[in-house]
């Protein structure tokens, strides 16, 4: 019988993944080096959507020594990713929650400490193996710096032209409309993304402080829209200057379709269910 690949995928979510990384790896803290390998794995956490890199423990140049266990706790419940997809902890949960057997670890490189930011796994198919956090150090893939987090070998982005009618609304008040988007297609994600010319965002968009960075797309800029005679904060997002894969989409505005109402070729989409369908002003 044939077999769906994404439930075969998400079959394994309760359990360590990893998978080997041909790629030449370096890690460093301000300008004193922590690791650099060429054996690094990507290490998925039991429930975890999101990977971290492990080394091998000879392929350290920090110092480790053994670190309380954090008192850390999920960000908010597991999330559905997908109509189908298992839940999971989303990229906002801390490092220091681990899923997996093992010890957590503090880092020492130069004259810095970065308490709990590695974790020894205690499995015997990555023996010696040392998880590192991504957000405690610097990371480089051969000579490209990574931001976000690391990227899944496993996760893509497509970019598509399409003709399709678009019209996004919030309580009956038309926020753009336009035959002319980009369909952003992301694995993981049971939806595509709606990418708008601005000519065609009917409401004013208001500059946010707010600042989110894709590991796939790069660091993207929010506004906040008006609606009648109220502001609603951080409603719509661009990539002024994104990473690569998603050059298509460059100044093009989307809207989290989670908490508005979107009508394709006039049939309305139901809402999906996301990390980002309660946001502020939601």
């Amino acid at each position: 019988m044939a077999v769906k690949l994404q439930d075969l995928m998400g079959s394994v979510v309760p359990e360590l993944r990893y998978q080997p990384v041909v790629k030449h790896l370096r890690v460093t803290l301000g300008d004193a080096p922590v690791a650099e390998s060429d054996h690094a794995v990507l290490v998925w956490e039991p429930t975890r959507v999101v990977p971290q890199y492990a080394v091998p423990r000879a392929d350290l140049a920090a110092e480790l020594a053994p670190a309380p266990v954090a008192d850390a706790e999920p960000e908010g419940e597991p999330v559905q990713f997908g109509a189908d997809g298992p839940p999971m902890l989303d990229p906002r949960t801390p490092f220091a929650v681990h899923t997996a057997a093992g010890e957590p670890l503090t880092v020492t490189a130069g004259d810095v400490r970065r308490e709990g930011a590695a974790f020894r796994l205690d499995d015997p198919a990555l023996p010696d193996y040392v998880v590192l956090d991504f957000d405690a150090f610097d990371w480089w893939e051969e000579d490209e710096a990574l931001v976000g987090h690391p990227r899944d070998p496993f996760h893509r982005i497509d970019v598509r032209a399409s003709s399709r009618q678009v019209r996004i609304e919030r309580d009956g008040v038309l926020l753009a409309e336009s035959s002319r988007p980009r369909l952003l297609f992301e694995a993981t994600f049971g939806m595509p993304r709606y990418y708008l010319p601005r000519e065609d965002v009917a409401v004013e968009l208001l500059p946010s402080d707010t600042r989110t960075t894709c590991a796939y797309k790069g660091h993207a800029t929010h506004w906040s829209v008006r609606v009648g005679d109220r502001v609603v904060p951080d409603l719509a997002w661009s990539y002024e200057d994104p990473l690569p894969d998603a050059g298509e989409v460059r100044g093009l505005v989307s809207f989290y379709q989670e908490r508005l109402d979107v009508t394709v070729d006039g049939a309305r989409l139901e809402r999906p269910v996301s990390p980002w369908s309660k946001g502020p002003g939601s």
